[in-house]
């Protein structure tokens, strides 16, 4: 079930209905309610899919509970933290990499004859992010941070909970964990914003990414025919696209649950405004690189030790992000890539920690901000070339191709220019809503907008947008592959 599928907007009001007018008297058949509403969610894909999450849900309840008992014998809190990280992680890896490490490994030994070492396995949708913050939990619970749980229809709850279940953000205990064991009460405010959110959130994903996405694939699909310009638009523009797709579906899912009284960690903070790479990811897809930074980088030594094992440091975490992002040497690629960047700046001491947004206080950055800012995007459209292609030699031909100075910036051949038209006036309107709210909690905060007409118009011209490009949820999310 997609966020842009007339079945969720179908299925959204009726759990809504039910959540507040039904059970919401009893906090426990409220989170009954809301774990059979996620569990119908997470199935409508296949139910197969629930014995996966309802296996790593039950693993991790009773492992907090067990470790909590034993917290005076660590051998054996050690030990069960231990084994539930590798089970959990085992699952994880049998249906996201064994292909792929058995492929590699016949390539390297067997002559590429790996049909034999090869399983058909469908991946579970949403499978890395549900393990991630079932693991965040008991890990947690061995730290001594949180206490573990005892009701596990809460646990579950916080496990599967369906607007953040398969693309996050990845919630950690200490914050989803507790909203449900507190009662609930329907706030006004709090669901009209919610409200601003998944309208924000549909027009980055309707109107930008998946126009992009049109764009892109034709583009990523006929490399070796097109001109330098254009492969370098076709990279500018999957960013846009990655960017519209996933922060989007993080507005929606944060939006949602906003109508359920929960609130979910914020994902993105503009990240095309960055002006290093250091900032770049304190800004994107913030709820895993806070994880990796929690449970790899730190436990590894961070940044308190010296230069040589800070790059390593950083090298393992980027490596780790690529994995995690798929089973392929693009994204391994990928990850060696941006940890290379990280390393320079650690070896030079040049990640500057901004602490602050860009231009803070101001309508327009100054010369220097506009110039990270471009060098900075340059950066991360070079990266995102192993992120889109299929393979490393298809990444490699895409950099050459920009070479090829035939042609000129034309999608020409590839899309009209109503639809160039069309994809450029929604990515300006994207980007420049987000820069006049930069510093708000999210892009469409229009606390700053006094007229109500203004604020309908506004909230009409998006609606309208939205509906002319509506697929009925035939773009899926790209991060649901993750």
């Amino acid at each position: 079930m997609y966020f842009n599928s007339l079945t969720y907007a179908i299925f959204l009001p009726i759990v809504f209905c039910l959540y507040w007018f039904v059970f919401g008297r009893n906090l426990k058949w409220q989170n009954l309610f809301v774990l059979v509403a996620s569990y119908v969610f997470y199935g409508w894909w296949d139910w197969r899919f629930l014995l996966l999450i309802a296996l790593t849900s039950f693993c991790s309840f009773w492992s907090g509970i067990l470790i909590d008992k034993y917290r005076d014998d660590k051998k054996k809190a050690n030990l069960i933290n231990a084994a539930n990280i590798i089970l959990n992680l085992g699952i994880l890896g049998l249906f996201k990499y064994y292909n792929f490490f058995a492929a590699s490994f016949a390539n390297l030994f067997l002559g590429g004859h790996s049909d034999k070492l090869l399983m058909h396995l469908i991946l579970p949708v949403g499978i890395s992010f549900y393990t991630f913050q079932a693991l965040s939990y008991t890990i947690d619970v061995h730290r001594g941070k949180i206490e573990p749980t005892r009701d596990i229809v809460r646990f579950f709850a916080y496990v599967s909970f369906f607007p953040q279940l398969v693309a996050g953000p990845i919630e950690r205990a200490s914050n989803l964990l507790p909203q449900f064991a507190r009662k609930r009460v329907f706030d006004p405010a709090q669901a009209t914003d919610g409200l601003r959110l998944i309208l924000w959130g549909l027009f980055k994903k309707v109107v930008v990414a998946d126009q992009c996405a049109r764009y892109v694939d034709q583009v990523f699909s006929q490399q070796a025919s097109l001109p330098g310009g254009t492969l370098i638009l076709g990279v500018v523009l999957f960013t846009f696209q990655i960017y519209g797709d996933f922060s989007g579906y993080s507005d929606i899912a944060i939006g949602t649950s906003k109508l359920f009284g929960i609130k979910l960690m914020t994902n993105f903070r503009t990240p095309y405004f960055s002006r290093n790479i250091k900032e770049f990811w304190q800004r994107w897809h913030i709820s895993l690189t806070t994880w990796l930074r929690d449970y790899v980088y730190f436990p590894l030594g961070g940044s308190r030790c010296s230069k040589a094992k800070a790059i390593r440091n950083n090298y393992i975490v980027f490596i780790l992000c690529g994995l995690w992002h798929g089973a392929s040497w693009t994204y391994i690629a990928w990850g060696v890539y941006f940890g290379t960047l990280a390393g320079i700046s650690i070896l030079y001491g040049k990640g500057h920690n901004y602490k602050d947004t860009v231009a803070q206080g101001k309508l327009f950055p100054s010369l220097k901000e506009v110039g990270l800012i471009l060098w900075m995007n340059i950066l991360n459209c070079l990266g995102s070339v192993f992120f889109r292609s299929g393979n490393i030699g298809d990444a490699w031909r895409y950099f050459l191709g920009f070479f090829n100075w035939k042609g000129q910036f034309s999608g020409s051949g590839v899309m009209t220019p109503s639809q160039m038209t069309a994809i450029f006036a929604g990515s300006l309107v994207m980007f420049g809503i987000e820069w006049l709210n930069r510093e708000k909690e999210h892009g469409l905060v229009m606390d700053g907008v006094k007229s109500r007409p203004l604020r309908w118009a506004i909230y009409l011209v998006l609606m309208i947008s939205v509906l002319l490009f509506f697929d009925d949820g035939t773009s899926p999310f790209v991060y649901f592959q993750f």
